[in-house]
């Protein structure tokens, strides 16, 4: 299975990994809250990723990992 991961404490919330995804599988947490204290993003359906990596792509700090199976 694809997989994308976040470095959730580095995340700033920007959303742009989320207008990126064309399954719109990410979403910005509503419930969690990092060390710097923004929402960051996270998957909310692993199971429709493709790995085409643009949210990856769009992250201006980096924090996003995209394994292809």
């Amino acid at each position: 299975m694809n997989r994308v991961t976040f470095q959730t404490e580095m995340c700033k919330g920007c959303g742009l990994c989320v207008s990126a995804c064309p399954k719109k599988i990410l979403r910005i947490s509503t419930k969690v809250i990092n060390g710097k204290g923004h929402h960051p993003a996270e998957v909310a359906n692993p199971e429709a990723c493709i790995a085409c990596g643009f949210c990856a792509t769009m992250c201006p700090d980096c924090v996003i990992t995209v394994e292809k199976e």
